[in-house]
Order: C-alpha cells, then sequence, then structure tokens
C-alpha cells in the first residue's frame, strides 16, 4: 500500500506542542475511513527506527501517528542504540510524569482522530517505555486495542514521576490489550 509520511506538530492542553511523525495510506486505497493508530515511542525518540513503525503499520491500513513524549525534556531526540544514546534517553526518562504523559496521550489521540481519512476505532502500540506508555493510555483512555512490547516498569511500586503505579491502573482499561516481555530481561520488574 502506497503510503505519505510527514513531520507534524500536536498541539497540546496549555498551549505547547509536542512534535511527532504522521505516516497513513494513500492512492488506490481510497481517502478512507482508516482506524488510527499511535505509536509509541522507545527511550530513543522518534528516531529512523520508530518512523519506519509507523510507516510499516500505515501500509497496512491504518493512518499512524508516532509522538514525541520526550518534548519537555529532549525535544526531537533521534538517539541510536548505543551506550551515548542510552544514557541520554535515561535523562528523558527520568523527567517523565504520569499525569503529563497521560494528557499527551490523550491530546495525541485527540490529534489522531481529527486528521482525514480517520475513522473508526484507535489503538496504541509501543516499545520498552513505549511499552509502557501503550499500557498507561489503555488504562487512561477509550482505546479499542493495546499492544505492550516490553514496557519496562509497568510493574514498579510507582508511576513515572512517582505517581500510582501504572500496574494498579489496569481496571480502567476498556479495549484490549497484549503485552509482551522478556522472561530474562533486566528492565522489566517481576511484580
Amino acid at each position: 500500500m502506497e503510503i505519505r509520511s510527514e513531520s507534524v506538530q500536536i498541539p497540546l492542553q496549555g498551549g505547547q506542542q509536542m512534535g511527532g511523525h504522521l505516516a497513513r495510506p494513500t492512492g488506490p486505497s481510497g481517502p478512507g475511513p482508516f482506524p488510527g493508530v499511535i505509536v509509541w515511542m522507545e527511550i530513543f525518540g522518534v528516531n529512523g527506527h520508530i518512523r519506519d513503525v509507523t510507516e510499516r503499520v500505515a501500509r497496512e491500513g491504518y493512518v499512524a501517528l508516532a509522538p514525541d513524549f520526550f518534548h519537555r525534556s529532549l525535544p526531537g531526540a533521534q538517539l541510536d542504540y548505543d551506550d551515548a544514546g542510552m544514557a541520554k534517553g535515561m535523562q528523558g526518562l527520568a523527567a517523565l510524569d504520569a499525569d503529563e504523559m497521560i494528557q499527551d496521550a490523550r491530546d495525541a489521540l485527540s490529534f489522531l482522530r481529527r486528521q482525514e481519512g480517520v475513522g473508526g476505532k484507535s489503538g496504541v502500540m509501543g516499545f520498552c517505555i513505549g511499552g509502557h506508555m501503550s499500557y498507561l493510555t489503555a488504562c487512561e483512555t477509550d482505546v479499542a486495542a493495546a499492544a505492550s512490547f516490553y514496557g519496562g516498569g509497568v510493574a514498579a511500586p510507582q508511576g513515572p514521576g512517582g505517581k500510582a503505579s501504572t500496574l494498579s491502573r489496569t481496571p480502567g482499561i476498556r479495549g484490549r490489550i497484549i503485552c509482551f516481555f522478556g522472561g530474562q530481561d533486566p528492565m522489566i520488574d517481576k511484580p
């Protein structure tokens, strides 16, 4: 399926903006409507890998958005998968706050749902901290589906910023969720 992708600015509560990468089907697939999917990034930012995942999701018939939830601490970060990238990403991770992340999720969903050609149900997927963000989004919004890939910290006793644990928010899930965790992944908390 043919797609078109672009960098976007997502309006946030309070007049701020969050960068992102948007990809949508085009060409013979017609104008839609297509379901919307948020692709939450890893700690490495909306880098080439996350843009590629977003575009692959669009090629499957979805309008996909990868928001930059490091917009407060490391806006526009596109880090490499090396020790320096990991160290810089951990700085961004340490600055996250669950309430702000939830509002970012709501604002990103609102933006995605307003895009031309988007209709029907919405979902989320994410990797590492993005997997955590997928779980949190499933707990705090009306998404129909969520996929959390190795969502670090989901089972931690406190959520980002010392807030209520993400796991304690589980009763808020209204859609379906699937979570993938590596049994020997040292970054995954064991409840």
